[in-house]
């Protein structure tokens, strides 16, 4: 997870309205992608690192800083969907996200696919990332 959260610090103040948000995705104890909100928002994380990952994300687990989307303002797949596709089996997340492309969907479209989801891993020493991070509603 400290791995993530250097991700997303290096892209803090580059990401639009989105949040700088950073992905490790670790399998077998080995690093097989990672990834970070890119400029203006887009790809999320999570793309960026399963994108890395490919096929190596089956049975694997993210470790994620700030919870996946439950859904995306574009209609694209979600990241909690892109996750669950992959075949990741656990997603270990920082900090809840606020917006209502998340607020709880995000984890509870991973748990409803069979995704195992642990939160508040270094949740403290994430939040920093998110303290000016003001989420539009709907």
């Amino acid at each position: 997870m400290r791995r993530a959260i250097a991700l997303a610090r290096a892209q803090v103040g580059r990401t639009g309205d989105n949040p700088a948000v950073g992905c490790v995705i670790v399998a077998d104890g080995v690093v097989v992608g990672e990834g970070a909100t890119q400029a203006g928002g887009r790809p999320h994380a999570e793309e960026m690192a399963l994108a890395q990952a490919g096929d190596r994300a089956r049975g694997a687990v993210a470790y994620v800083t700030l919870e996946p989307c439950g859904k995306r303002s574009t209609g694209a797949a979600s990241c909690s969907e892109l996750l669950a596709l992959a075949g990741a089996v656990r997603v270990v997340v920082a900090c809840e996200d606020p917006s209502t492309f998340a607020a709880g969907q995000g984890a509870e479209r991973l748990r409803a696919k069979g995704v195992v989801v642990e939160l508040g891993l270094l949740a403290e020493e994430a939040a920093s990332l998110y303290a000016g991070y003001r989420p539009a509603q709907g």
